[in-house]
């Protein structure tokens, strides 16, 4: 089903398209590529943090469920090393390094209805030759896809006509439920590393180990506000690799959420700063399958780089079930 949902600052109309398979529903807009709103059946408030407001996605929501891209995170400095040249990006974080590909990004972009149906969107968006500083006219496309009983798929797919830079993810928020933080909510993840990061959240090279801290979720525990505080990216592996189950998420109602990705890392956040008007902090928990930040100016990262004429494609899949 498609619904006009409503008209950006720039005067384009923004739509929505619900797709349905089992016990999930969910939302989509062409804004972004965001991901509005997942219902499953049986429970009675939704499960990603979203607004019925174009407003809010283009103000304090700007990165509630989008599709970031071309490159997600954090490039320390604005700038890396491509093609034998220098590029320099909106420097949009502390005045001097780029977040979520500065104003540039994807996420702000009214995308293409490409394709659609019952259980399945196809969105597309044309990123042209040297804006926001990264070289290449790329196309983005997202397959979003829902199949019974209860899995959404993502897979995104970047083509480039020059050797550039890719590292896309979504950026949903969650809260199982539905209360006023996630507190409570049980955390597995399957790494034994993080990327150490300096004061602005620029990785320093080293990868930490979790055993003996407060990221050591390799077991699963219950997680509260500022145990662990997080802005943080979970290693998983040294590179993409096929896809498989690196992270569980289980309110205090029983209901779960298992994330599945290609992606060598998946990047949490608390949500210490309120995003949602009129919401309070660490409403809900947004967790990003990436690859690691900063990887364009840190070789030993798994690289982002995309070659002229190459693809680049990244998958994650979440499923709903109750822990039994």
């Amino acid at each position: 089903m498609i619904v006009d949902f409503g008209v950006t600052a720039a005067g384009e109309t923004v739509q929505a398209v619900t797709l349905q398979a089992g016990d999930l529903s969910v939302t989509v807009l062409t804004l972004g590529s965001i991901l509005q709103d997942v219902r499953l059946q049986g429970v009675d408030h939704g499960l990603t943090l979203g607004s019925d407001s174009v407003a809010d996605y283009e103000g304090s929501m700007r990165h509630h469920g989008s599709l970031v891209a071309p490159v997600a995170n954090r490039i320390c400095d604005a700038r890396a090393f491509v093609a034998g040249r220098t590029c320099r990006f909106d420097p949009n974080q502390a005045g001097r390094h780029t977040l979520h590909s500065g104003s540039a990004g994807a996420q702000f972009k009214v995308w293409q209805i490409v394709a659609q149906g019952a259980d399945h969107l196809t969105l597309a968006v044309d990123l042209p030759d040297g804006e926001g500083g990264f070289p290449g006219n790329r196309r983005v496309t997202a397959v979003w896809q829902v199949a019974a009983p209860a899995t959404l798929s993502l897979t995104i797919t970047t083509t480039t006509d020059a050797d550039t830079l890719v590292n896309c993810t979504n950026h949903s928020y969650w809260n199982l439920d539905g209360g006023a933080d996630w507190a409570g909510h049980r955390l597995k993840i399957a790494a034994d590393r993080v990327t150490e990061v300096d004061e602005d959240l620029i990785p320093t090279g080293h990868l930490a180990l979790v055993r003996g801290t407060p990221f050591d979720l390799r077991a699963g525990r219950a997680i509260h506000p500022g145990d662990p505080a997080m802005d943080t990216n979970f290693c998983l592996s040294d590179r993409a690799q096929a896809m498989r189950d690196v992270l569980w998420l289980t309110g205090r109602n029983g209901l779960r959420m298992t994330i599945a990705t290609t992606e060598p890392g998946i990047q949490v956040y608390d949500n210490r700063k309120p995003g949602r008007p009129g919401k309070g902090a660490y409403e809900g928990l947004a967790i990003e399958p990436q690859h690691w930040p900063d990887a364009p100016n840190q070789p030993a990262f798994p690289s982002v780089l995309v070659p002229a004429g190459g693809q680049k494609v990244q998958a994650m899949q979440w499923r709903f079930d109750r822990e039994v």
